[in-house]
């Protein structure tokens, strides 16, 4: 049986495509689940804003087999992958709750962060981070930070005392070196599937709407003469996502050259929310699947979002309806609001458990987390924080209703002990969650 590099890369001008994990990728009579090419479990964080309405998030009943609230209904289907982790809570010093600032930056964290407007913020090596030390530096890119939202252009404080620094991201390279999030699918494309090829010759690509694919043909018949059909299935399977991928945000870049509505935005941005965050996801699912990287955050919309959803019947903006002061329709509202993020989040996952990967799928070779920095949206409840774990390597369908106030450090510790980072202590921790994997 022919081996071949798992880091095969079919090459052209101005691209660079890493391949899915392969048959012919594990050497001769060695048993796939010992192979070296089959990579580390996966790690990801998709973080969604300004709370929920904890009372249509949480299940009456604790244990195994509870029910899905409405909220959590779209995840019903992967059930069996998914555990509900009730009770956390993020730092706050003594009574103070703090707002959507401290929220955004202390979800990863585990740490209050420092109260300043200026640049000298502070806060924690995020858990992403903290992950993408152990699995992430033999991939080209460590980790993969995305948003929907560009903030950046904002400086002093975007909360009363804060940096808007603290909410522009949710991921943390040290203390004190927030990362940035990138909004423009074409940047994420060309980041994962750009090769060495000059500005002016992927310029002159994009200017045609010619594929990067097309420059890699020649490479990719190739490699396929010397795969099994199998793995040629593969291979053209992926290609073809890669191809839709693009396609995509092509059409995206047309829509904005005609649209005046458009003229701001950063060219490859769609102008529907729901194909901006559909566009993230897959970008994630194929880099997962090339093993371009193992580790990703994903802000589905920032902290304050003033995005409406006329879709859904909701024309008061996402921030101001959340302070919904416990009326009944802004409560539905809201409740709309989660229902629809858990569902796109819903579509990523089946994206992973579709999508083949050595002796399972994606979803089975990652863990990723669901969740916010904020509970109640009407108050900035501290806690409980809405947090799900999906993974194929969980023991599914579980609540587990930790003790009230458990500290969110103790969940990315026992995060860090999975994946050989054992931590001491993580913000204001107090120990480990022991009934998660």
């Amino acid at each position: 049986m022919k081996s071949i590099s798992r880091r095969t890369i079919l090459s052209g001008t101005g691209a660079a495509i890493a391949l899915p994990f392969l048959d012919a990728m594990i050497p001769a009579f060695t048993p796939q689940a010992k192979a070296a090419a089959i990579p580390s479990m996966r790690f990801g964080v998709v973080y969604f804003p300004n709370g929920a309405i904890m009372q249509q998030w949480t299940p009456k009943t604790t244990g195994a087999g509870f029910e899905f609230t409405p909220i959590l209904k779209p995840l019903e289907p992967f059930k069996e992958s998914l555990v509900l982790v009730n009770n956390l809570t993020r730092s706050r010093p003594g009574s103070v709750i703090g707002d959507h600032a401290v929220s955004c930056a202390g979800f990863l964290t585990g740490v209050w962060p420092k109260r300043t407007e200026a640049e000298d913020v502070l806060a924690n090596t995020t858990i992403d981070q903290v992950v993408a030390q152990k699995i992430g530096q033999d991939t080209p890119l460590p980790s993969l930070e995305l948003a929907t939202e560009d903030f950046t252009g904002y400086v002093g404080a975007c909360s009363p005392g804060f940096s808007c620094t603290y909410m522009n991201t949710i991921s943390w390279r040290t203390p004190t070196t927030p990362l940035p999030m990138e909004t423009n699918p074409r940047t994420v494309f060309e980041r994962l599937f750009g090769g060495a090829g000059s500005a002016t010759e992927r310029r002159a690509r994009m200017a045609t709407q010619r594929s990067i694919l097309d420059s890699i043909a020649e490479d990719a018949n190739d490699l396929q003469r010397t795969l099994g059909g199998r793995d040629r299935a593969r291979v053209s399977d992926y290609l073809d996502n890669v191809r839709e991928i693009e396609r995509r945000i092509q059409r995206a870049e047309l829509q904005q050259n005609l649209s005046e509505t458009a003229l701001e935005a950063p060219v490859g941005v769609p102008e529907s929310f729901e194909e901006h965050v559909g566009l993230m996801f897959d970008l994630i699912a194929a880099a997962y699947q090339a093993n371009v990287t193992r580790v990703f955050t994903f802000m589905l919309s920032r902290e304050l979002s003033q995005r409406t959803y006329p879709q859904l019947g909701v024309s008061e903006q996402h921030h101001s309806v959340s302070h919904h002061q416990n009326n009944a329709d802004k409560m539905a509202q809201v409740v709309k609001i989660n229902t629809y993020h858990v569902g796109l989040f819903a579509k990523f996952l089946d994206t992973l458990r579709k999508t083949e990967d050595g002796p399972g799928s994606l979803l089975d070779q990652s863990l990723i987390f669901y969740g916010a920095g904020m509970g109640d949206s009407n108050g900035h409840a501290t806690d409980p924080l809405p947090v799900v774990a999906v993974s194929g390597s969980l023991k599914g369908h579980r609540h587990i209703e930790l003790p009230k106030r458990t500290p969110v450090g103790n969940l990315w510790r026992t995060v860090a002990a999975k994946y050989d980072t054992p931590i001491e202590h993580y913000g204001d921790s107090t120990g480990l969650v022991d009934d998660l994997f």
